[in-house]
Formats: structure tokens, C-alpha cells, sequence
């Protein structure tokens, strides 16, 4: 990573760092997603040029209009709730599609990549928070997924592991519950859902969990790729525009 020239290179490098240091106690792969939402175009080149790759949108026209601005090796995170009837437009863009919740998404999501004929890579969103007002499926409904016959019906999704957003709160052990949690979930599920993604090239290997203000006890409990967004491009922006 080259030397800073801005603000915004100096939080993400410092973001960067602590993240490679973690990694190494973790032992394991950690991936940073910058949150880019409501940024302009000049604010993710600046982290681009610090060799940041990976980034997230939750808002679907903002999305595809950066993508076909911006250089084609970004990997494109859609970070937000999915609306069935936004699916088609950003299916063709992104790397990984976050928060899908219910099954009508997955049926949705099968129907329009046999479309384009793309397989892709999802993560299922594992409801763990106290608060009401966050989404996802329950623990019953989770673990149903995870027979290998369920997926014979979305033979173009690759449900490459799991996501889950904990209770906005200053109680860490709270946090540190619910992520551990999903962390169980996800081991649980592991062997049956690897037995399954074995056969389309993929494995059971993403748990997305922890945002700017838990990042690090996400990791400490398991997670392998942090959604990071204010501590690198500053409060976001307001946008007037429909998504």
C-alpha cells in the first residue's frame, strides 16, 4: 500500500493496518469492504488508489452507475435490502450480494441470473439483533437451509456463507453474543453447505459480520470480512435520489 496523500487514505490505512494485524492473530483471511454509500466517485478512487478493491452499495441506481464508471476490477458489494424488483438491474454488476432474507429474494435472484446465465455468489442474512427494524431469517429457517436438496431449486446462486448485524448498542458483551451466535450457525451449517458448493466450484467460506463500531469483536468472534464505512470516507452523504 502506497504512502497516504489524503485524509481519506490515512483513516483507511489505519483501518487497513489494524485489520492486517488481526488477520495475523486470527489467523484466517479477512476481507474489508468499504462502505461507499453516498460517496462520490473521487472518494473511492482515492481508497482504489490505496489498493482497496472491494466495495459497498446499498442503493441500486448508485450501484450500477459507479460500476460503469469506475475501473471493471472493483468488486462490488450489494450491501443493503434487497428489493425483488430492483434484483435485474444490479444482478449483472456485483461480486456478492449481502442480506439476502427470504426465500422470495432467492427465487427471484435463480429467475433473473438463468437469465443472464450467471452464477451468483450470495450471503444469507441471519437475523441476531434485538432490535425489530433489522432483517433476516430466524435460526429454524436458517438451518433448514442448509439441506443440500433446498438449493436444487437455484442452481445459479452460490450461497457462499452467512451475514448478520448486531444490536446498535454500547453493550459489547451483548455485540459479542450475538455474533458468536452466528458464528455457531455458520459452523454448523458448514459441512453440509460445502458438500453442496463443492459440486458448482465454491465453499462455505464467508461470515460477513461487524461494522465501524464492532468490526473488532466481530472478528475476535469468527467473522472473516468487516463492513467498514464511516471510519474511512467520514459520516456519509444525503442523497435525494430513489435507488
Amino acid at each position: 500500500m502506497k504512502a497516504p496523500d489524503s485524509p481519506l487514505q490515512e483513516r483507511l490505512m489505519a483501518v487497513q493496518r489494524e485489520l492486517d494485524g488481526a488477520q495475523e492473530s486470527a489467523d484466517r483471511e479477512l476481507t474489508l469492504v468499504a462502505v461507499s454509500k453516498t460517496k462520490p466517485d473521487q472518494d473511492l478512487m482515492e481508497a482504489y488508489a490505496m489498493g482497496q478493491k472491494d466495495f459497498g452499495e446499498n442503493r441500486v441506481q448508485e450501484l450500477v452507475g459507479k460500476a460503469q464508471r469506475l475501473p471493471k476490477d472493483i468488486l462490488w458489494h450489494m450491501i443493503g435490502h434487497v428489493q425483488t424488483n430492483k434484483i435485474k438491474d444490479f444482478l449483472p454488476w456485483v461480486h456478492l450480494v449481502h442480506g439476502v432474507d427470504r426465500v422470495k429474494v432467492l427465487r427471484v435472484m435463480q429467475k433473473e441470473a438463468a437469465k443472464i446465465n450467471r452464477k451468483v455468489r450470495v450471503l444469507l442474512q441471519v437475523h441476531i439483533a434485538e432490535e425489530a427494524t433489522k432483517f433476516g431469517f430466524d435460526g429454524e429457517e436458517i438451518l433448514a437451509l442448509g439441506a443440500p436438496e433446498v438449493w436444487e431449486e437455484f442452481p445459479h446462486l452460490l450461497p457462499v456463507g452467512l451475514m448478520g448485524m448486531a444490536t446498535f448498542t454500547e453493550d459489547q458483551e451483548q455485540v459479542r453474543r450475538e455474533f458468536s451466535r452466528l458464528a455457531k450457525l455458520h459452523k454448523v451449517l458448514q459441512p453440509s453447505m460445502d458438500e453442496m458448493l463443492r459440486e458448482r466450484g465454491e465453499q462455505w467460506s464467508t461470515l460477513s459480520m461487524g461494522m465501524s463500531g464492532d468490526w473488532r469483536v466481530a472478528v475476535q468472534e469468527g467473522s472473516t470480512m468487516v463492513r467498514v464505512g464511516s471510519a474511512i470516507f467520514g459520516m456519509r452523504n444525503t442523497l435525494n435520489t430513489k435507488a
